[in-house]
């Protein structure tokens, strides 16, 4: 079976790679794009953090690589990578719509960071996150017309703990995608994969994120918050607010069951000068790690340089 593969980020690689092992499958081609590249939603450009250089490990695998400059209708495009052959395209780490006469020349199948239907759209894993979720996953599916909705080939599934972050969970999401590519591929290339169709009734769409999404609520309940950041730090641009005007990054942080002294506005730093400790909209929580003008410090690290007595963030 010939493979087009399509994607940009480090787990698109990763299937690439797993699927060259498949001997049933012919890698025949490539698409991707830059690093930086222009997206529907904003189109002066978007900048992938999990960005992998596909172009560069195709020219080192003598596979055929083109690379994206506008979007999947952009002209000689769909010519170039017709003239390959694919019988299918494999999508992974791909954030533009594959054109429905791309997917009537191929079928399309792709991998989705949620247990569809729900959680279709952009960011799953990160909305799951924010959205206090205990169980998640990943789903191989083939592309149909609308947002994540085609036929599911195969899913796999993982709890969230409460101490994961987005780059702990991911890790255990990719691991669960290559199986699903392992398994599944082989079935596709002989015709004996299995095809179930989505409840539309369970189907929550949810939208693509941007760093100025953010900005941290300090109104909302700690956990919320404890779950806003860890769903948005590393490799993510983070969670951020505001102390003097500056942007204050926040990449760690943990919910503080008891403290000494009393309860101050939403937002106000409180506590001891040696812990980082934040009046939310219902408890406290401690800042654990940040950056602020510049430089990667702890909580106890800024609490030492601020002279102020009274903090509040956000402004």
């Amino acid at each position: 079976m010939n493979v087009v593969f399509i994607g940009a980020s480090c787990f698109g690689l990763k299937c690439l790679k797993i699927a060259q092992r498949i001997c049933d499958c012919q890698i025949v081609g490539a698409v991707t794009v830059p690093q930086t590249f222009p997206i529907s939603y904003s189109p002066q450009g978007v900048k992938n953090v999990l960005y992998a250089d596909v172009f560069k490990y195709c020219q080192e695998s003598n596979i055929p690589c083109v690379v994206m400059k506008d979007n999947m209708k952009e002209e000689g495009l769909f010519e170039k990578v017709s003239s390959w052959g694919p019988e299918i395209f494999l999508v992974a780490g791909w954030y533009h719509m594959v054109p429905s006469f791309w997917r009537t020349f191929a079928p399309a199948y792709g991998l989705h960071a949620s247990l569809l239907p729900d959680y279709s759209g952009g960011a799953p894993l990160v909305w799951a996150i924010i959205n206090g979720e205990k169980k998640t996953g990943i789903t191989l599916f083939q592309f149909a017309d609308g947002v994540d909705n085609g036929p599911i080939v195969g899913q796999r599934e993982t709890y969230i703990l409460k101490s994961d972050t987005i780059a702990t969970l991911y890790t255990r999401i990719e691991s669960l995608g290559l199986n699903l590519i392992m398994e599944y591929l082989p079935k596709i290339a002989k015709g004996t994969a299995t095809f179930i169709k989505q409840n539309e009734e369970k189907r929550r769409v949810f939208p693509q994120r941007s760093p100025k999404d953010g900005r941290i609520d300090w109104a909302k309940n700690s956990f919320e918050i404890y779950n806003f950041i860890r769903a948005q730090t590393k490799p993510y641009p983070g969670a951020f607010t505001f102390l003097h005007g500056e942007k204050l990054l926040i990449w760690e942080s943990k919910r503080v069951v008891s403290c000494q002294g009393g309860h101050g506005m939403i937002g106000e730093v409180i506590g001891d000068p040696y812990r980082f400790i934040v009046q939310t909209g219902g408890g406290l929580l401690e800042i654990l790690s940040l950056t602020y003008e510049g430089n990667e410090l702890s909580g106890f690290q800024l609490m030492k340089r601020l002279s102020d007595s009274s903090i509040v963030l956000g402004m």
